[in-house]
């Protein structure tokens, strides 16, 4: 190449630089002259008020969707940092020290073209009643879900040329809100309830509502003298109708609604069991559901769901309202809800079908001992260093690790304010921190365990560990109500909390505890009975269990 044509090169390559920087700055971001660091602002017309929260900066390498859809434990990359009352028009910066993952800071982006966006995630304060103020993002009925909840800002997509090796910053405005929820309509078949609840916001000191979808079974309407059995569900915040139900005949390419319609199918056939089915809906400051238990940090969500949210639903409803006429389901979150209510309320629930739960016994909190093991995070040897795992396929490969989702979490919220599965455990579980918010089990970032915070775990979520400590008087009451279901190979090593469980509910005595679980050889997170055969199974348990003087049973017509 001659001296010439290097020049000539050089001449196009800086112009198109000019004219790319010209660019970004007409949609949204602009690059200033200054180390490599990310300004993000927002302006009064989308957000009147000072806010405390959290930015975020978001690069991908892919505008298929919004980079704030692409986040996750695998996603692209994203740099957190707090804000605290940030007024319209100034700026919180994100630099070289902000920590974010799976990139731990931006001076290690390599050089290229990306899709840029910026984030503010809104906090509310809460004064609660034990004396504590928090700052935590509130749910709008979303679950939860930071990059979707109404309220929070985000800016437009900027495509541009990042190189932290040179000088330059850039300038965001987070100039979008995002729309309050669409409230599902009532159909013939499912219903949908909310309200506020007294006990929530009386100890949040903010407004705080429970939820439920209703679906009812065919001839609920035609025959108004008929009580029904109720299947309590327990999962994650959705307002999908329960068991996936719908019945609008999807296109053949949805194979997910095509599920639910099958299930429509059964549930209006004559060999469907007519029960109503209840997905409860209790979303908290620290996750898409609350754990449904008093606890200090998360507050009296066990309370407000037996005292307010099951008494509204069997009063406006008619469901029978005793104990063998109520069964309770879940899976994953659920799973370890629905267990966990009829082991803690074991007179008010007639069963459970608890499929792949949480972790059952802490000596197996997913993969963690936390009553043994020193780190979370690592098995320590003589010579090495072994990273734990998180989450594999049901082939033995690993997806990612216990270190990798706990970082993820802590960009995205510190103090316990991630929205994760970790972070919600921990709130869930263990006690309250001198500040107000959960006493970590772990060290987010490396891992190191609290032996006190392990404990105090123990001692009152540990449902093996409450069981066996308590077996001679609540034994009596769950014989023949306890059915599980896991995988082998789940995903999240769940299954080994469930064969410790095994072992105890195996070996008790006066009374043997006459329940069921069952393993699916080398199946996954969620292997369990659903839909149709969920159904059948309950319908054939609660006309086994139903007491002879309430027969001949009229619920079940054809």
């Amino acid at each position: 190449m001659s001296a010439i044509e290097r020049i000539v090169r050089k001449i196009i390559f800086f112009g198109l630089i000019v004219l790319l920087t010209e660019f970004e700055s007409l949609i949204g971001a602009t690059r200033l002259s200054g180390g490599l660091e990310f300004e993000i602002s927002f302006p009064a017309e989308v957000h009147s008020g000072p806010i405390t929260g959290r930015v975020y900066v978001i690069i991908s390498k892919k505008n298929h969707i919004e980079p704030r859809f692409q986040t996750g434990i695998t996603g692209v990359p994203i740099w957190g940092k707090n804000i605290f009352s940030l007024k319209p028009d100034s700026f919180a910066v994100i630099d070289d020290k902000t920590f974010g993952y799976p990139l731990r800071s931006i001076m290690d982006i390599p050089p290229g073209r990306y899709f840029v966006q910026g984030f503010i995630n809104v906090y509310t304060r809460f004064e609660r009643s034990d004396g504590h103020t928090v700052w935590l993002h509130k749910d709008r009925w979303e679950g939860q879900q930071w990059n979707r909840s109404p309220g929070n800002l985000y800016s437009d997509v900027v495509e541009m040329f990042i190189d932290p090796c040179t000088q330059g910053k850039v300038r965001i405005i987070c100039n979008k809100v995002i729309p309050p929820i669409k409230m599902v309509p009532d159909t013939k078949w499912v219903k949908h309830i909310r309200f506020r609840s007294k006990i929530l916001t009386d100890f949040w000191g903010q407004p705080m509502y429970l939820g439920a979808t209703i679906l009812l079974p065919k001839g609920y309407d035609t025959h108004p003298d008929v009580f029904y059995p109720v299947n309590y569900i327990q999962s994650h915040f959705s307002l999908r109708a329960p068991y996936g139900f719908t019945d609008k005949k999807p296109a053949a390419e949805r194979v997910r609604r095509r599920g639910g319609y099958e299930f429509y199918r059964f549930w209006t056939s004559d060999e469907c069991p007519r029960i109503i089915a209840v997905t409860l809906q209790h979303p908290c400051p620290y996750y898409d559901d609350s754990y449904g238990v008093n606890s200090p940090n998360v507050g009296p969500y066990g309370d407000a769901i037996m005292k307010e949210l099951i008494p509204y639903i069997e009063e406006h409803f008619r469901i029978i309202q005793k104990p063998y006429a109520r069964i309770l389901s879940g899976g994953s979150t659920g799973g370890w809800i629905s267990l966990a209510f009829q082991i803690f309320y074991p007179d008010f629930f007639g069963g459970v079908f608890s499929s792949c739960p949480d972790p059952v016994d802490f000596r197996a909190y997913q993969i963690v001992n936390i009553y043994k093991d020193k780190n979370a995070y690592f098995n320590n040897y003589e010579w090495m260093r072994v990273e734990r795992p998180a989450c594999r396929r049901a082939d033995g490969n690993i997806v990612y690790s216990m270190k990798d989702e706990n970082h993820y979490e802590l960009v995205i919220g510190d103090r316990t304010r991630g929205g994760g599965q970790w972070d919600i455990w921990e709130a869930a579980f263990g006690p309250i921190g001198e500040d107000g918010y959960p006493k970590p089990l772990w060290n987010k970032l490396t891992g190191e365990i609290d032996r006190e915070v392990a404990e105090y775990m123990k001692q009152h979520f540990d449902l093996r560990y409450y069981l066996e400590k308590n077996w001679s008087w609540l034994g009596p009451k769950l014989v023949g109500k306890l059915h599980i279901f896991t995988g082998s190979m789940d995903s999240y090593y769940l299954n080994n909390g469930v064969v410790f469980l095994e072992e105890f509910l195996e070996n008790t005595k006066d009374p043997y505890y006459k329940g069921t679980i069952e393993y699916g050889r080398r199946r996954p997170h969620c292997w369990g009975p659903y839909g149709e055969r969920l159904v059948r199974l309950i319908g054939d348990y609660i006309s086994k269990n139903c007491p002879e003087e309430e027969k001949p049973i009229k619920w079940n017509y054809k």
